[in-house]
């Protein structure tokens, strides 16, 4: 992304929103890696009068295009900063990550239709289809399925990729900015809630909780055996 700490505010960066607004336990880190945030900041995550709550506030916390929270508000942001783009003639791109559960909502296939209607493509559409969400699983509360097929009849270009696999995103992604065609991309990341510990992977409970110093050390060491692995894996493709 044409996205830093010196670009943050340029009405020429690309934008991200990220429509699972309770993944900003990732983006507050990453903001601050990036230098737009103070990295001291971290540890009151969540805290009372930290600037980072669970769903992030675009208010409070630099760098961020939007205060969300997988309401399925996302995607008609995002559709909104792309058809902005078109209207100022930028050429940055919008790019909004959207969790498979909030695509219970009207609002996202809305967005979706206007998309395709307006042919819109400077808006890169990624969904999380890890099959969990904080009731159940997706299937269970509120089937998805065939859910790339619903997608290609909005009138999207789809992907399916394994949402772990970094050469696949960086592939995927590059693709879907050189797409020729007239319809927007969606890409879709076939993932595990919790990948990499054991004891969470695969299981919605874990979509909220709390972990209990005994679960945090297992946490732990289940990461960095996933990290060796995927590391090994990585060295053995030459990736």
């Amino acid at each position: 992304m044409n996205f830093g700490k010196e670009n943050y505010l340029s009405p020429d960066r690309d934008r991200l929103i990220i429509s699972k607004g309770h993944a900003g336990v990732i983006t507050a880190p990453i903001l601050a890696d990036l230098g737009i945030m103070d990295e001291a900041l971290l540890p009151s995550y969540n805290h009372t009068g930290s600037p980072f709550g669970v769903h992030l506030d675009k208010r409070k916390v630099k760098g961020l295009e939007a205060s969300t929270g997988s309401l399925g508000h996302g995607l008609s942001i995002g559709l909104g900063l792309a058809m902005a783009a078109r209207l100022n003639q930028k050429d940055y791109t919008t790019y909004v990550l959207l969790g498979d559960g909030e695509c219970d909502e009207g609002s996202i296939w809305e967005a979706a239709m206007s998309a395709a209607h307006f042919k819109m493509t400077n808006l890169i559409t990624l969904v999380d289809r890890n099959n969990c969400m904080i009731d159940g699983r997706t299937e269970d509360v509120m089937a998805l399925e065939p859910f790339a097929d619903k997608w290609r009849a909005f009138g999207f270009e789809v992907m399916e990729i394994d949402g772990h696999l970094f050469p696949e995103i960086i592939s995927a992604l590059e693709k879907a900015k050189a797409n020729k065609t007239d319809k927007p991309v969606c890409i879709i990341l076939n993932t595990f809630k919790g990948e990499g510990v054991g004891f969470m992977r695969d299981n919605y409970k874990w979509h909220y909780g709390t972990l209990n110093e005994e679960q945090l050390a297992e946490a732990f060491a289940d990461l960095e055996a996933y990290e060796t692995a995927r590391i090994a894996r990585a060295e053995k493709e030459g990736k």
